[in-house]
């Protein structure tokens, strides 16, 4: 009845209210796929019925417009319901996978469990920018979460490239099946990549170039770093200094501080045995090592959520605290508040107090990062329940 209320109330905020949402990221994906009718236009294209201060290009893969071009030939109203019940469908499946990842110690809890997270992670933050852009990271998250849970590797390999075809950040999940000694699945998803690409060059042509060569590291391109929506070390430390920081000494100080305490943390939950714990690991990590990486973009903090309340170490106090934490941000969404107090989207300085603040997911998954890896050196301080003679 939670999951029915909770759909129906979101269909609602949608429908109903004027600003309920404006699906631009859906626009993007079906106008630039569109594109694909006027040869060399995919990367010219972009939209700005509804953002005319800040029109949107298409700054994905040509891979994309390849998967999204059926998308145009129904009409864009048809296309953003069914797009909307198949977020609320993938979220689902985000959070069954999720619990059929943990561990076999770990109380995993069914289905009734599962559609009370959909019907409350339907207000989270990341899933709130999901639905009122049109965005694709929930079925992206769901595809990872699958291939790492597919013991086949070509299943996993097909999901992984596919994937990153349509958008370049699920590749950072590489990290994990390489942790994991896949290499089957490296290799074979790294081979449906480039299939991905050599595709797109023989429909899209020289866009395909284009893109791979000139707009591939041009952030600016996909939006503005600054914002409070961007919650990457990249996007903190630009908001602090008041301008892009790019990759200068600060923010490689930062990113390599969480790839320490990433590779901590991997170890603390025994790696790969623990596959929902390490693969949120490697995409925390991801998340803020991107150049820009979107509130809709932390669609990962539902499987941290459910891994923190749920999983192994799920009787420790700082588990609670840190998934009820977690909860009450990305319900609350600061980010989303901090953008009613910035001037104008494309403005990078900030006063001081905002610019801090704009850190709050960084500086919690920092601090998630580093209990998880406290929890294996308490485990290697403590004595052995069965000590050699």
């Amino acid at each position: 009845m939670l999951l029915v209320l909770s759909i129906g109330a979101r269909l609602a905020w949608t429908y109903l209210l004027p600003n309920g949402a404006n699906f631009v990221d859906l626009h993007v994906y079906v106008g630039g796929a569109a594109a694909l009718d006027h040869p060399g236009a995919l990367y010219d294209y972009v939209y700005a019925d509804q953002t005319p201060d800040f029109p949107l290009p298409f700054t994905y893969p040509p891979f994309a417009a390849v998967v999204f071009y059926p998308l145009h030939l129904l009409p864009f109203g048809l296309v953003a319901f069914l797009w909307s019940v198949g977020i609320v469908a993938a979220l689902y499946g985000v959070v069954r996978l999720s619990q059929r990842l943990l561990t076999e110690s770990s109380a995993p809890g069914g289905r009734r469990t599962a559609m009370l997270w959909t019907a409350v992670g339907i207000w989270t933050e990341p899933l709130r920018s999901t639905f009122d852009y049109g965005q694709v990271n929930v079925v992206l998250v769901l595809a990872i979460l699958y291939a790492v849970y597919s013991n086949r590797w070509w299943v996993s390999g097909l999901l992984v490239g596919l994937a990153a075809g349509i958008k370049l950040t699920p590749a950072v999940s590489g990290l994990y099946f390489a942790g994991a000694r896949r290499w089957a699945t490296v290799a074979f998803s790294a081979v449906v990549f480039l299939g991905t690409v050599l595709l797109s060059v023989a429909v899209v042509g020289e866009q395909a170039r284009y893109y791979f060569t000139d707009l591939l590291g041009d952030a600016g391109r996909v939006g503005p770093v600054g914002t409070s929506f961007n919650q990457s070390w990249r996007g903190g430390i630009s908001r602090i200094l008041g301008h892009d920081a790019g990759y200068g000494p600060v923010v490689v100080a930062g990113i390599v501080v969480t790839a320490v305490l990433a590779v901590l943390a991997w170890r603390a939950v025994g790696g790969a045995a623990d596959r929902l714990g390490a693969v949120v690991i490697v995409s925390l990590f991801g998340l803020l090592l991107s150049p820009i990486s979107w509130t809709h973009h932390w669609v990962w903090l539902i499987p941290l959520m459910i891994w923190l309340l749920h999983g192994p170490l799920r009787a420790e106090p700082g588990a609670r605290v840190l998934g009820w934490g977690w909860l009450a941000l990305t319900l609350i969404g600061v980010p989303w508040l901090l953008s009613f107090a910035q001037p104008t989207i494309w403005v990078i300085s900030r006063p001081w107090y905002l610019a801090w603040a704009g850190l709050v997911y960084i500086v919690a998954t920092v601090a998630t990062l580093g209990w998880i890896a406290s929890r294996g050196g308490r485990r290697s301080r403590a004595p052995s329940p069965d000590p050699c003679p």
